[in-house]
């Protein structure tokens, strides 16, 4: 493997020293971005939510102070990314409100029928099938619950040419989803959720898609 494979597989699937220190930026560069989603979706005091691709850990933290009296799970497949997101939240989980699981959005490890809410803040595009990969999402939402997808890697924003060229570069490391904002909501429509609605800041060049699943 070549150096600017491995450090574009980094954005993928942190590893090692340098996947710390990714998963650390991370967890800065997105956090406003994953509050402005977070604002597009109604999450109670006991709500229970997953992060899907919970990297750091910083959204499992927002979701646990939103859901106060609810129970929080995180998931991904890097095993940096759940140490990562333990150490973030080691109080949470001491609590026993949280909980970091190692496990791929392709054969989540929860019963139909768990979550009030789903989250995938800058993650879904690496997705190995991203279209079987929403219906196993849907699989685990309690009827009338939401997923929210956030980005602000899509395709035809106002970071277009930049977001183009990360695709570009991501296709040729692996699978990787390159949306339009009207993609987004096909995406989820296709998959069979109700109430699909997509959201986007076109000057900080961020989007969002939500979708229920049918009560």
């Amino acid at each position: 493997m070549d150096t600017a494979t491995g450090l574009l597989n980094q954005f993928r699937k942190p590893t090692g020293w340098f996947g710390r220190l990714n998963l650390s930026n991370m967890n800065r560069h997105h956090s406003k971005l994953a509050d402005w989603g977070l604002a597009r979706v109604s999450i109670g005091k006991s709500s229970t939510a997953l992060d899907v691709g919970c990297g750091g850990g910083r959204t499992v933290s927002k979701l646990a102070a939103l859901a106060p009296e609810g129970s929080i799970f995180g998931v991904d497949y890097s095993e940096a990314s759940v140490a990562s997101s333990r150490r973030t939240n080691k109080r949470g989980i001491r609590a026993g409100r949280i909980d970091i699981r190692l496990a791929s959005v392709s054969e989540l490890p929860f019963a139909a029928d768990t979550f009030d809410l789903v989250t995938a803040v800058e993650t879904h595009f690496y997705w190995p099938d991203l279209p079987a990969d929403v219906r196993e999402v849907l699989r685990v939402l309690k009827p009338g619950g939401a997923l929210l997808i956030v980005a602000e890697a899509y395709k035809g924003g106002k970071k277009a040419r930049q977001m183009q060229m990360f695709a570009d570069a991501m296709s040729r490391t692996g699978g990787y989803s390159h949306l339009t904002v009207e993609e987004h909501r096909e995406l989820l429509a296709s998959a069979g959720y109700s109430d699909v609605q997509v959201f986007e800041d076109y000057d900080k060049g961020w989007m969002c898609a939500t979708g229920r699943k049918r009560a």
